[in-house]
């Protein structure tokens, strides 16, 4: 029998239960697929407490890397043993086995095994849209880049400083700042006892700079408006400190005609023709080893309530996987 986690109503770690479940022949466009390993990510968080708000009962978890069993009509580009990873699926990762749209689906390379899969797709993926697309970064770019230790943090420091970029990188301890530095980071700053602002303007000597990666949301957004030159942008994609409260717009004049953006995956690579691009970029730069994917963190599916009780007490660094 296949095991699942699901949640019946939102709250802590403690609602995800392990329970049986049926999964059935995959229908028109569809794929079923057994996981090796699955994706942990802030995201499930959300999911999972309701700030990001599911249809109940659900399954949980957006990114994965396993086989295809079998195919459904009129998918022609995967067939049966397969290795295939996805970063931006429909909610129900968080199982030995399931049903997906094909066309999430994404093929891997030999030189990339499945646990890295897991641990950088959907974080992989908001990179290379992050740096490429929603600001594209260049050589001699000074960037901001808050929650720098984290999973997303350690790939965009390390992409960013292959392309050229010198990357501050805001973290919350002398343990993470080294972690930081080794992954990118040219400057990093301990928000716990230093102000970020007076050090951007320090380390970039007055000039600021054009773009600031927030992950943190309340607790710096309104503090990273003030890192920007003018013309700069704020791409703010996510909130592990808690929601933004609604912004002045006349702030953004006031502090130098700024941008302000909230992308998501799902609108970059809503598109199969883009979703294989960029991941094909990604691909590209890890198998080059100018990205290194650490999995500094493994637990088994079933205890995915330890690992999401972990990862909200910021008791994780980069990337964790649940391994099936």
């Amino acid at each position: 029998m296949t095991h699942a986690i699901r949640f019946h109503k939102t709250g802590g770690p403690e609602v995800l239960a392990w329970e049986e479940v049926t999964v059935g022949k995959p229908g028109p466009g569809e794929a079923r697929i057994r996981h090796t390993a699955v994706g942990l990510n802030f995201v499930d968080i959300y999911n999972r407490s309701g700030l990001y708000p599911v249809q109940l009962p659900s399954g949980l978890g957006s990114e994965g890397a396993g086989v295809v069993e079998e195919v459904g009509p009129g998918v022609s580009d995967l067939k049966p043993g397969d290795r295939v990873a996805y970063g931006n699926g429909p909610l129900g990762a968080y199982a030995e086995a399931r049903l997906i749209p094909a066309d999430r689906l994404l093929k891997l390379p030999d030189g990339i095994d499945d646990k890295t899969a897991a641990a950088m797709m959907l974080k992989g993926l908001t990179v290379q849209y992050l740096i490429r697309q929603t600001y594209r970064v260049k050589a001699g770019d000074t960037i901001l880049l808050h929650a720098a230790a984290g999973g997303v943090g350690l790939i965009l420091g390390q992409w960013a400083k292959h392309l050229g970029a010198t990357v501050i990188g805001t973290v919350g301890s002398d343990e993470k700042a080294k972690l930081a530095k080794a992954h990118g980071c040219a400057h990093t700053v301990v928000y716990t006892r230093e102000d970020f602002v007076k050090r951007v303007d320090e380390i970039t000597e007055g000039k600021k700079v054009p773009v600031v990666y927030d992950s943190v949301g309340k607790d710096t957004f309104l503090k990273s408006l003030d890192c920007l030159a003018p013309l700069g942008v704020v791409a703010l994609f996510g909130q592990s400190s808690g929601g933004v409260e609604p912004l002045n717009l006349g702030l953004l004049a006031q502090k130098g005609s700024l941008y302000v953006t909230r992308p998501t995956l799902n609108t970059y690579g809503a598109k199969r023709e883009n979703l294989v691009a960029m991941a094909k970029k990604l691909f590209e730069v890890v198998q080059s080893g100018a990205v290194k994917i650490e999995v500094n963190q493994t637990y088994l599916l079933k205890d995915a309530a330890r690992a999401h009780a972990d990862l909200a007490g910021r008791k994780t660094t980069g990337s964790t996987v649940l391994t099936v």
